[in-house]
């Protein structure tokens, strides 16, 4: 029979301090471990940042994800608002590919996010209801 692995979720900082407090005190990795109900792996884990910054490094579990990601540079939303400026009729799709054709076919930006980037600027229209109309209706029973 294999081993079942135990699952430990996410930490929390006085976990995390009261995890280094007690190896801190015994100096037994696995009392440590057991008194603050984490894995070695995680104990491990976190005492690289510990050794490096102690306890206040602790406290907070630093994200590595990117911010803000949706905003674009304002420069292309001037573009974008200017194409749309110069060709009114042109939707979010044919911008999309014409700022793809100036940038020698590297795409800058999606037409949803061409989309939003109008929508932003009030110049793209909102829908009333959000809901798509039905084709199949005649304007009698609309």
């Amino acid at each position: 029979m294999s081993a079942q692995k135990t699952y430990f979720g996410l930490t929390t900082a006085p976990q995390r301090k009261l995890l280094f407090e007690t190896w801190e005190a015994t100096k037994s990795v696995t009392l440590a471990c057991e008194r603050a109900r984490v894995s070695r792996g995680l104990f491990y884990y976190w005492k690289k940042r510990f050794d490096g910054e102690g306890y206040p490094g602790l406290e907070e579990m630093k994200s590595h994800a990117r911010k803000n990601v949706a905003k674009k540079e304002e420069r292309i939303s001037q573009q974008v608002i200017a194409l749309h400026a110069a060709h009114p009729d042109w939707g979010k799709k044919r911008i999309e590919q014409e700022l793809c054709k100036a940038n020698n076919w590297v795409p800058l930006v999606s037409h949803n996010t061409i989309k939003r980037i109008l929508r932003e600027a009030g110049l793209w229209p909102t829908d009333v209801q959000g809901k798509k109309k039905d084709p199949r209706k005649s304007g009698a029973e609309r």
